[in-house]
This record gives C-alpha cells, structure tokens and sequence, in this order.
C-alpha cells in the first residue's frame, strides 16, 4: 500500500474517532493499534514493551511530584497569602486587586507548574475579592482566566518536563528559557490592567483602593517569603546543577508539606487530594504519552514524518515564514486539542523541520508553551474557561472568553519578541550554563 493511502486510513481514522467524541489519548491508541498491525506488522504485545520503555523515564518522575506540591497549595488555601501580601505590594496601582492577584499567579506558578490549578485556586480566592470590591467580572474572569497560562511558562512547568524527556533535552535549560519571558508577560498583563483601568476607571472603582501604609507593605514582604524560599531552593538547585529536575521536584513536595504545618492547615482530607490529584494527572499524562508515541512510531515507519518534513523544507518560503505557518498552525489546534495532547501530537512532524530550520530547541519549546497558553483560554475547549465556569458558573464561557481578549494582544506580542529577539529565551540558559 502506498504512503499516501496508508496515512488517510490512519489520519482519517484519527480524525473520525475524534469526531465521534472520544477522547484523544484512546483515539490514538487505537489508531497506532491498526497500524502497528496493518502496515508495521508488529505484535500487540509490542504496545507493553514500549509503554514500559517510554514510562520508565527519570524525567517524568519529577510530574506527580510537582503536581502535588502545586496541589497542596491549592488545597490548603496557604496561597491566599500570595495574593494579600502582593494586594499591599501594588495597592496604589490602578486595578491593584486585578494586578496583585497576577503577580501572586505568577508566583505560584513558579511552586506549581499547572495552570488549570491555577485558575481553579485564584478563581476560588480572588474573583470574591474582586466582585465584592466593584471590579468587572469580565476584566476579572479573563484576568484570571488568562494569568493562570503562567504556571505552564514559568518554571518549573509540567509541559516543558515532557517537551524535555519527548524531545531529549535539558529540563533544566527549558526552566531557564522560561523565566525572562514568564516575567515579561507577568509585567505585560499588569500593564494592560493599568491601561484597561486609566481609559475605563468604572471597570475597577477607586474606592474599592485601600491606602496602604508603609509598614504594611513591608509586612507583605513576610506574606510572599515563605514562596520565595521555596522557589529559591527547588530552581536554585535545579539551576546550579546540584539536584536534577526530580530531586528538586522531590524537594518542593516537602517542603509544601512543612510550609503547610507551619501555616497550621494541613489537614488529612488536603493530603489525601493532593495525592489522589498527583496520581490521576500523572496516570492521563502517561496515558497521553503513551499513546501518542504509538502513534507517532507508526508515522515513522510508514515514512510520513520524513515525507512531511522534506515537503515542508523544500517549500520555496524562508525559514521565518515557514514558522509563522507552524505557529498560526499551533493557534488554530489550541483551539481543539489541550497543550499536551497537542505537543504529543505534532511533534513528531514538526521537530524534523524545526531542525531543519535551524532553529534551537530550547527556543522552540518555551515558544510552543506560550503558543499553547493561548490554546488554554480559546473556545471551545479552553481549559481554564471550564475550570473558571466551574468556579463561577452564573457565568458563561463566551462571557469568561471576551473577558481574556485584551491580555491575548501582550501574549502575541511577547511571541513577536521570542522570534525577532532569540535571546530572550537564550539568554538566562547560556549565562548559567557556560562552559
């Protein structure tokens, strides 16, 4: 059978299955099922060789661990401090509720690394905050719909362990790559809710201000401290080489265990979530791995990896207007597939032809998750918009959606700058990794 009828019956296959509404990690494993056995010629058992070979990752260890240390934060409610400490940080700003809850997003996502806890924690703790003070609620939905995409950019960041382990990169460079651009953005949407504010002052009353003195605000330094330590210490391990991912990973967990006696709201129910929440994400990412690497080792054998990415190099277009198709491409999946699933996915296309481009992979990555950040707040699969409708659901996703439309011009304007200004993502991984 030729390539091209070979890869309709497995790509149409996948797109029917989808159609049909099952769910992605499924679909592929059924498909890469009838093309190991219809054009590979290999055994049903090869399915639990390679899924012990693909699981059987140092790497992946450091997912539920980091899963559970965002969770237990979440449970405990300790991370309302975040945002109280960062509300006396930038009280004088306009919008500061807005602006405080960002800031405190952004730190939590560096002791997180998941964006719908994210949404799910700031929605449950700061939009009552918000209404009650007057603010819009669809400025504060899309503002907490659109900040919580920074737990997956801001290190460390589930997406980028499997990006790492997928594509056998370091981990410890992908965090790096993602710190100056996840400050940017936390900048950027502080901004917008300043403009937003300064042109439409009804959308956050002045009253709703409170005048903060300065000792207060030196006191809010002790709120946020305890987050700083902790972050210190597992991405200053991670960076200075002394722990691996895992072990740094390994090392937040307990110490959001301590952080969360010593703040005295540990409690077994919070345990018992946390733990429960690490192993059911892990167990889909595995699945979704899994499956996908199925799938994408019967795209290498068929030869359509390597037809797609020959036909995509040979094309008579530069190599920047070859990755502005991949990125309108990535745009336009985000609106149907969740970042992992979609990683996984395309993936095995597109690394040959990053690769051929020239372009780094470390780049590539921190530029795909903050692709993939818009894919989190677009219907109509938005992940946070369903998380957020969960939370507050008197109001609807298309409500929730308009509210994050002004804060997706700063994100496409930071991937603007990732691609004109490389060295944006390259910088802080060179400097602390020169040799």
């Amino acid at each position: 059978m030729s390539l091209e009828w070979m890869s309709l019956v497995i790509l149409g296959g996948l797109i029917l299955l989808l159609a049909l509404g099952i769910e992605i990690a499924p679909a592929m494993g059924i498909v890469a099922g009838l093309g190991l056995i219809l054009f590979v010629n290999q055994p049903m058992d090869y399915f639990a060789r390679a899924a012990f070979d693909i699981m059987n990752s140092f790497t992946f260890t450091a997912i539920p661990l980091f899963v559970f240390m965002g969770t237990i934060y979440a449970t405990t409610g300790i991370v309302g401090g975040l945002f109280r400490g960062a509300e006396k940080l930038l009280g004088s700003l306009p919008g500061s509720l807005a602006s405080a809850m960002i800031v405190a997003n952004a730190i939590f996502g560096a002791i997180s690394g998941s964006s719908l806890a994210a949404a799910a924690t700031f929605g449950r703790i700061c939009f009552p905050e918000m209404e009650k003070a007057g603010y819009d609620p669809k400025m504060s939905l899309g503002a907490i719909a659109i900040s919580g995409t920074l737990s997956v950019l801001i290190p460390p960041s589930l997406i980028m362990i499997v990006y790492g382990g997928w594509q056998d990169v370091s981990v410890a460079r992908l965090f790096a790559g993602g710190v100056v651009p996840g400050i940017i953005l936390t900048v950027f949407f502080v901004l917008t809710i300043t403009i937003l504010v300064l042109r439409n002052p009804s959308l956050a009353p002045k009253a709703a201000s409170r005048k903060f003195t300065l000792l207060e605000k030196f006191t809010a330094l002790w709120d946020i401290f305890p987050f700083l330590v902790v972050i210190t210490m597992v991405l200053g391990t991670t960076f200075s080489g002394i722990m691996t991912p895992t072990e740094s990973a390994s090392l937040g967990a307990f110490l959001s265990i301590i952080l969360a006696l010593l703040f005295r709201k540990m409690t077994y129910k919070a345990l018992k979530e946390s733990m429960l929440s690490a192993v059911n994400i892990s167990a889909m990412i595995a699945f979704v791995l899994f499956t996908a690497r199925m799938l994408g080792q019967v795209f290498q054998y068929i030869g359509l990896t390597e037809a797609t990415a020959a036909f995509m190099v040979n094309l008579d277009i530069g190599k920047y207007t070859m990755l502005m198709l991949i990125c309108v491409l990535y745009l336009i999946l985000g609106c149907f597939f969740d970042s992992l699933s979609m990683l996984v996915l395309t993936l095995p296309f597109v690394a040959p032809i990053i690769k051929s481009l020239g372009f780094d992979f470390i780049w590539f990555g921190v530029l795909y998750v903050v692709l993939a950040e818009i894919g989190l707040v677009t219907p109509p699969f938005g992940l946070n918009l369903f998380v957020l409708k969960g939370v507050v659901p008197k109001y609807e996703i298309t409500y929730i959606f308009a509210g994050t439309v002004p804060f997706l011009i700063p994100t496409c304007l930071l991937i603007v700058l990732m691609i004109l200004f490389p060295e944006l993502v390259l910088w802080f991984p060179n400097f602390l990794y020169a040799r």
